[in-house]
């Protein structure tokens, strides 16, 4: 009897609980539909390839390619622009009687869709000289038949297996070697996503437990203004953040060797800036949420999003109102910004647009965050 007095006194809280009870089921409906949308989309790899000096026939077989575009140059410097600016995707240079590719390797997957085209484009070009070839041979052959039929013995037969030319195919990579893999061009991503992952649960947790303790309660008697808390919260974290982005950053690249061809400041000042955004982030869930319980409930509807929408997909490759979404969302900034500094060598002045978005973030959060102290001030 009195174990099942404890559980009608467990049902009575939960029920009366009306957002916690809805958290606990609404957020994994939203979670696996979000999932069904990220995993149902259109990943095909697609790449577009600059031709320098290709034949005609290679390249039209490589346009049939299924993924493939390709672009003529004339001049191989200028195809070699294109691909340092990311307009084109790889760069094939034919002289010597070799196949001089140049990829830009940030992605492997198209990395790998350019060497399997390529080489599927050449196999079918072979194949069809041969069979030009030795059709020739026959109607040769026909034609002194018919003149001599004694000769139909003596005349040898057409080779089987003959390579037509001793072409070579050499890989050049931009950023990278033969080994990059897909992880590295997660990496970025999964750096900002980590940064923020950590700074938002420290944050967030840290003032609802001074709020449910009676602390903030206490603090907001006093004549200290709403905007004096937030701001001495935001530095207080924000030091800490700093140390923080900074070791994950540098543990990143150097315990997983990821090259980075920008300047490594600019990443961790993209990681500061994201990291007072999670901050700001977690401290206006922590006035929203009513107990521990119901921020629990909460962060992974905030966190999911943020990988999904965050570019390990791309967004490009869904429809119009996902992309959408991911554009109000601070990760999705933050992703493109490393992405540019770490995979391409930008700097600051290419990644402006993703700066001005985060600091916007910043300050749309920071004022939620003085108006959401509004309801816990008693006088």
């Amino acid at each position: 009897m009195r174990t099942l007095a404890i559980t009608k006194k467990v049902l009575i809280e939960l029920f009366r609980d009306k957002r916690s009870l809805a958290l606990m089921f609404l957020a994994p409906i939203l979670v696996m539909w979000l999932m069904n949308v990220m995993f149902s989309a259109n990943s095909k790899s697609e790449a577009t390839i600059a031709t320098v000096d290709v034949n005609q026939s290679i390249t039209r077989k490589l346009r049939k390619i299924d993924g493939i575009d390709t672009v003529k140059y004339q001049d191989q410097k200028v195809a070699a622009k294109e691909l340092k600016s990311h307009k084109v995707d790889a760069v094939i240079y034919y002289h010597d009687n070799k196949y001089d590719v140049t990829h830009a390797n940030t992605d492997s997957g198209k990395t790998v869709l350019t060497k399997q085209a390529l080489n599927a484009a050449l196999t079918k070009n072979s194949f069809q000289i041969l069979t030009s070839k030795l059709k020739k041979t026959q109607k040769m052959q026909a034609k002194l038949i018919k003149a001599n039929p004694l000769l139909a013995k003596t005349l040898p037969r057409a080779p089987k297996n003959k390579k037509t030319s001793n072409v070579k195919i050499v890989n050049h990579y931009q950023y990278g070697n033969k080994d990059t893999g897909f992880f590295t061009k997660m990496v970025p991503i999964l750096l900002g996503f980590f940064v923020f992952l950590f700074v938002f649960l420290i944050s967030g947790m840290a003032l609802l437990k001074e709020r449910t303790s009676g602390t903030l309660d206490r603090l907001l008697a006093t004549p200290v203004r709403r905007s004096e808390i937030v701001f001495g919260y935001m530095f207080g974290y924000g030091i800490i953040s700093i140390a923080q982005a900074t070791v994950i950053v540098l543990a990143t690249i150097w315990l997983l060797k990821i090259e980075v061809v920008g300047n490594i400041f600019n990443v961790i000042l993209v990681s500061f800036l994201l990291a007072l955004v999670a901050l700001a982030f977690g401290l206006l869930l922590s006035t929203l949420a009513g107990s521990e319980f119901q921020m629990m409930q909460l962060i992974p509807i905030v966190i999911v999003p943020q990988v999904f929408f965050s570019g390990i997909i791309p967004l490009d490759t869904m429809a119009n109102w996902v992309q959408y979404i991911g554009k109000i969302l601070p990760l999705t900034y933050t992703g493109d910004a490393l992405t540019k500094i770490m995979l391409y060598g930008k700097g600051l002045s290419s990644i402006t647009g993703d700066i001005l978005a985060l600091l916007i973030f910043l300050v749309i959060l920071i004022y939620l965050n003085v108006v959401g102290l509004k309801r816990y001030r008693k006088v």
